[in-house]
């Protein structure tokens, strides 16, 4: 396993020096100049550049050539000895020499300038129109694979790259989106009255992308799940053959089996953000579930801003109507009943009764039936008078009770012994039964179900056992039909 990772990174020690801020300096005019095209520079350039500024008023050439030595031994700075312009032998001996920044060095400032511009807050986008180019991109590498590979690797390549490109725009733009969306700041703003100038905007924004990620990311689910594993693989290893051939002093850091596998964990995660994996929820779902939230999140905050500006709106003018109103009426009685009207009965008394006739909540009070509630005194020693009752001899109720019962069971059991053939109740060789038949039965194996060894002691004192064999049955009873597994009930007494 490769753990090039685990060593530390020389070249990023000219950000935690103390003389940080020459080197940082001395090292952006060179990225700069490198985004311009120019590669190499002299050291007259750099230090004309920084003398542009005041804390390098007081800066020597002999340090700015210490730091350019030491940004040499750091690998931010590669050295060249210029031998084509000498005109006397004291510049040979000074060995002239021309500065070029390391790649690693064009990469630290290049993601240090992308810092800078990024803020306190989260950027990032929700560009619907990416999900059509993967799409487009996709379906290119289709017809490749299912034209038999006849396109050059140049171009397998090409199609490759911007697969990729456009899949890491989508989750970089969309999780660094999502996040700001989420953030504490946006919170903050969405409370402020300036936030409903930009609520349409907000909500639209978020509502197309939602319509558009839903019309293609089914359209790139179906694809994915139609490309042959196969036909992947050999797409990739066309892809690694053009790598290779293209030609590096170097040469290849991973053999041609490493990077056609690397890729391939690649194209693996492509494929699990959008359908998933293992039968677990896909990162395009989640996308799809936080931008939903946002927008119903954006939606409440608007209805409590609402709220609160219908709070705090003056009722200067309500008020100064309802004073005319009062002032153009001619008795105190219609005054009495505008009042009413406006403000409510001032001194209101709530009749309480045990009365839950309906649970209709729009129901009126006039159409509920009239309650009875009888009203007791507040006394602290009162106690409700009890009248004398006669005991009523219930005797003979009983055992009629008695009686019928045990008759219904007698009854029962004589059913339940019809049922019986050669020790056992076979439930599938049963005919149509009684509706009680049947919970019996089935009350007798829901009890044996619950013991380890299927046994069970009945009402009526017969001790069984429920066998189940394989399959399932129909039980027949008078009130349907029941499909359920087959069991057997052996009777041991």
């Amino acid at each position: 396993m490769d753990t090039s990772w685990l060593k530390p990174i020389t070249e990023a020690k000219y950000l935690v020096v103390d003389n940080a801020y020459r080197y940082r300096a001395i090292l952006r005019y060179f990225y700069t100049q490198h985004e311009r095209m120019r590669q190499y520079l002299f050291p007259e350039e750099v230090y004309a550049f920084l003398k542009q500024f005041d804390e390098f008023q007081d800066y020597t050439e002999e340090e700015l050539q210490q730091d350019l030595e030491q940004l040499v031994k750091w690998r931010n700075l590669i050295a060249r000895q210029e031998t084509g312009h000498i005109r006397t032998i004291e510049e040979f001996k000074k060995k002239r020499f021309r500065y070029q920044c390391s790649p690693y060095t064009v990469e630290i400032e290049r993601m240090i300038r992308a810092l800078e511009q990024l803020g306190e807050t989260f950027g990032g986008s929700l560009e619907k129109t990416r999900f059509d180019r993967l799409y487009a991109s996709l379906v290119r590498m289709e017809s490749i694979i299912h034209d038999g590979f006849a396109e050059k690797r140049e171009e397998m390549n090409q199609v490759w790259e911007e697969t990729f490109d456009y899949f890491k725009k989508i989750i970089q733009n969309s999780a660094d989106y999502i996040a700001y969306l989420n953030g504490e700041n946006m919170e903050e703003r969405m409370m402020s009255d300036s936030f409903l100038v930009y609520k349409e905007q907000f909500t639209a924004y978020l509502r197309d992308f939602i319509v558009a990620l839903q019309k293609t990311s089914m359209q790139i689910e179906k694809l994915l799940e139609d490309l042959p594993e196969d036909g992947v693989r050999r797409f990739i290893e066309e892809v690694v053959a053009y790598q290779l051939a293209i030609p590096r002093f170097e040469g290849a850091i991973l053999s041609r089996e490493q990077l056609v596998e690397e890729k391939l964990d690649t194209w693996r995660s492509l494929s699990e953000w959008f359908l998933g994996r293992n039968g677990h929820e896909s990162e395009l779902s989640f996308l799809q579930k936080q931008t939903n939230e946002a927008i119903r999140r954006m939606t409440r905050v608007v209805q409590r801003l609402g709220e609160r500006h219908h709070h705090f709106r003056s009722r200067k003018k309500d008020y100064l109507h309802l004073a005319k109103w009062f002032s153009s009426l001619e008795t105190i009685e219609e005054a009495h009943k505008l009042s009413a009207v406006v403000f409510g009965c001032f001194h209101t008394k709530h009749i309480v009764a045990e009365n839950d006739a309906t649970e209709n909540m729009y129901r009126d009070i006039w159409e509920e039936q009239p309650a009875e509630w009888l009203v007791k005194p507040r006394v602290r020693h009162y106690r409700e008078k009890k009248k004398p009752e006669a005991m009523i001899d219930l005797r003979k109720e009983k055992e009629e009770t008695m009686a019928a019962y045990l008759a219904a069971k007698q009854q029962e059991e004589e059913e339940l012994t019809q049922l019986i053939n050669d020790g056992k109740i076979v439930l599938q060789e049963l005919p149509v039964v009684a509706p009680h038949i049947r919970k019996t039965l089935l009350g007798w194996i829901a009890k044996a179900m619950g013991r380890e060894d299927r046994t069970v002691q009945t009402e009526n004192g017969w001790k069984v056992k429920v066998v189940q064999r394989e399959g399932t049955i129909i039980l027949k009873a008078e009130d349907g039909t029941l499909m359920m597994p087959n069991y057997e009930i052996h009777l041991l007494d």
